[in-house]
């Protein structure tokens, strides 16, 4: 909805503003927003629902959302840009509103771009590991939304360093980037058999 605000209803004076500020976001390193959430965020979250420490599943979900939305509006209005004028001419001069035709024929067109937009920032989060060490608390629990928690990119990230070769350890941390891996290809799967069903 933000890429096709920025791309087809906000005036030009402000879609520039905008992209700006999104094309900067889109660009800090993720270390960046660790250490903005450890500062800001967690504190915020300790105090604001009483928990003896604000390092959460909550905090890493909040931080991920805010690094990875900016990448994807990124790549989302760089593909709707791209949709031909002649698409969205000739559905006007059809009879269609404004609102129809980029609802119905700019994000149709657009659809692989956007789909793309997506796998790449689901990928970005999945593989994320600093930001996450830093606002998640890095604790083996099971998840809650409240408490910490340590994701399988900071597992390997903190134990490959005293993992010695050879043994089960540096075997199942192995094992948890193939985990990581398959997931990320079966999440492209699926959004490719949804994109051929709706091209269908």
């Amino acid at each position: 909805m933000t890429a096709l605000y920025l791309s087809k209803f906000a005036d030009r004076r402000i879609s520039r503003v905008i992209r700006s500020a999104v094309e900067l976001l889109a660009g800090i390193p993720s270390v960046v927003y660790g250490l903005v959430g450890m500062i800001v965020l967690v504190p915020a979250i300790q105090n604001a629902f009483g928990l003896s420490s604000g390092a959460t599943l909550l905090a890493a979900i909040l931080v991920l959302a805010v690094m990875i939305l900016p990448y994807i509006v990124n790549v989302s209005t760089a593909a709707l840009d791209a949709v031909p004028k002649e698409y969205e001419e000739g559905s006007l001069a059809l009879g269609a509103t404004d609102t129809e035709t980029y609802f119905r024929v700019s994000v149709h067109a657009a659809r692989s771009g956007i789909a793309a937009a997506m796998v790449q920032g689901v990928g970005r989060a999945l593989g994320e590991a600093m930001a996450i060490i830093m606002v998640a608390g890095n604790v083996a629990n099971m998840p809650a939304l409240f408490d910490p928690v340590r994701f399988l990119t900071t597992a390997i990230v903190s134990e490959m360093s005293y993992a010695s070769y050879g043994s089960l350890h540096r075997d199942a941390l192995f094992s948890i980037g193939l985990v990581l891996f398959a997931f990320i290809v079966a999440v492209n799967i699926v959004l490719n058999l949804v994109i051929r069903r709706k091209a269908r």
